[in-house]
């Protein structure tokens, strides 16, 4: 089963309708103390704030509202429904005609290893350009991606696709340039271990084996939010034997009004910590460790470098908890009816 994921404060927008007419998926759509109450769309699943307070997930009891955090309980709605492949977008990302995702598991052009930060938006497009999160003092850096020219068979674990038209760029690009962006329809590239570039939550599919590294930090504004789950996830990911892919552009944002200035000031995390998150969370895991054992040793030693606030602490763990129960409860329901 495979499902989007999608969190609103608006009555449905264009592309939330797009997304519900796509054949073989099931939409979710996380409502917040924002969103009109009478909210409803034909084929999506709508979780309204009353239906979040009342189920049986702790963390919905935790998160705060009116904050991006809250869309966590649609994956955790999704797993619990027994979602193999979970893709994360927004309500301003109008699907094109190719929307979909390459499979997590082929022959795909891979990036050279222990490569530090590389700037994959620049492989996609010759604009000077760069995705939120991205550290500032690396971005004169060259724009070649180095790269075997031979495809290699890799497992990847997450697959980000890019976003036409107003992508997800940081605030000073916004400030300083603000031109339209239109990525080049390039073959995926896939980033070596030791290979590290930002990912968002706009147009982005993890496969069921990472299904914890969707946690959204929910005590970090939400410019930060799914970029620091981004980092975070780079290197349990490489511990796990899994990788990051990169695909060429399969939605159009017409993006929601922004105050650009207001954005800045929520990006300032992103700005200063990017690169000391990557060398924090490497230094906490193991790769004797599980996936969920890794998330929360990375999440123990970012709140020690105060990074996260201790509240976060709590939220890993319901979350690792829900995530346990929802999956024990889809294994239920498999067995129930017999698939």
């Amino acid at each position: 089963m495979k499902y989007i994921i999608i969190t609103t404060i608006a009555s449905p927008t264009p592309a939330v309708r797009s997304f519900a007419s796509i054949p073989g998926w099931h939409t979710v759509v996380v409502g917040d103390k924002k969103t009109p109450p009478e909210w409803s769309c034909p084929a999506v699943e709508y979780l309204a704030p009353r239906a979040q307070q009342d189920s049986s997930f702790t963390l919905s009891r935790l998160l705060p509202w009116n904050h991006y955090c809250r869309k966590t309980i649609g994956y955790l709605h999704a797993i619990q429904q027994g979602a193999e492949l979970i893709v994360d977008t927004d309500d301003d990302n109008l699907p094109m005609a190719n929307w979909g995702f390459e499979p997590f598991d082929g022959n795909f052009f891979l990036t050279t290893p222990n490569s530090g930060f590389l700037n994959v938006y620049r492989f996609f497009s010759d604009q000077f350009v760069w995705p939120r999160g991205f550290p500032l003092r690396q971005l004169r850096q060259s724009s070649t991606l180095p790269h075997d020219p031979n495809r290699q068979f890799v497992r990847v674990g997450v697959w980000q696709a890019l976003a036409d038209g107003d992508p997800d760029v940081d605030a000073i690009y916004r400030l300083v340039f603000n031109h339209p962006v239109f990525f080049q329809p390039r073959e995926p590239v896939v980033l070596g271990k030791g290979t590290i570039c930002p990912f968002n939550s706009q147009n982005t599919a993890f496969r069921r084996e990472l299904f914890a590294l969707m946690y959204l930090p929910c005590h970090v504004n939400f410019r930060f939010t799914d970029i620091l789950r981004g980092l975070v996830a780079q290197p349990i990911m490489w511990a796990a034997d899994f990788l990051l892919g990169f695909t060429h552009a399969t939605v159009v944002q017409e993006r929601n009004p922004h105050d650009y200035l207001e954005d800045f000031r929520s990006e300032i995390p992103c700005f200063l910590h990017a690169e000391d998150v990557i060398a924090i969370v490497q230094s906490a895991i193991k790769s004797s460790d599980s996936v969920e054992e890794n998330l929360y040793s990375a999440y123990s030693e970012l709140c020690r470098a105060k990074i996260v606030a201790e509240q976060e602490i709590g939220c890993v763990s319901a979350w690792l908890a829900d995530l346990a129960r929802a999956r024990q409860d889809s294994s239920h329901f498999f067995v129930a009816h017999g698939v």
